[in-house]
């Protein structure tokens, strides 16, 4: 049986230390963590693919907690099965000590006991974006009926774009010679020149 870390940050200017030491503190060995330094928003990240490799039937893997894993609770819940159900392997939280496969509390497997308690953050996490999506549309509505505007402002059609879109017209110049003319970009003068000619 052999004992591996996963130990991930966010981006590359981030300390590993914090969790480097309390893998230390349980014992596992420098050359069996494996660190990431970046995004936990999939699991497309080299260091965890390697020590995934690296497991096999009875090996335990410990993280910090659990958002070292992963963002997205959907997809930590399918590794977690993977790991656990397809692999065979023990999976110990160090910040959550419901989430250790090893336990047994009363006849009741770890593993039994950690899928629940991931079914419920997975439960709490969905509720809780459902909450802000809802909290920031009320916001906005708020807002609207207040006057506040969204989006980028428009830009003002310069004073010099009739004498430009008039050369434009006469087939003298191009839109990019017209966006240059006017210091705009290609596609806000093409949004001036349909908006003035629907006006015409």
């Amino acid at each position: 049986m052999n004992r591996y870390a996963y130990i991930r940050v966010s981006s590359k200017d981030q300390d590993v230390t914090r969790q480097v030491v309390a893998m230390a503190e349980v014992g596992i060995e420098k050359d069996k963590m494996f660190v990431d330094k970046q995004s936990g928003k999939d699991f497309n990240r080299k260091e965890y693919k390697r020590v995934i490799r690296k497991l096999r039937s009875g090996d335990e893997l410990y993280i910090k907690s659990i958002d070292r894993l992963g963002r997205n609770y959907d997809e930590i819940i399918e590794q977690w099965n993977y790991l656990t159900k397809e692999k065979n392997v023990e999976i110990v939280v160090l910040d959550f000590p419901l989430l250790d496969t090893r336990c047994h509390v009363q006849g009741i497997t770890g593993k039994f006991i950690a899928d629940m308690v991931l079914q419920v953050l997975s439960y709490v996490a969905q509720i809780e974006r459902e909450n802000i999506h809802q909290r920031q549309a009320e916001g906005i509505k708020v807002a609207k009926q207040k006057g506040v505007k969204f989006g980028r402002p428009k830009v003002p059609i310069p004073t010099e774009f009739p004498k430009v879109y008039q050369l434009y017209k006469e087939n003298k110049i191009s839109k990019r010679e017209c966006a240059r003319r006017l210091n705009r970009s290609h596609t806000t003068v093409s949004k001036w020149i349909e908006n003035w000619e629907s006006l015409q």
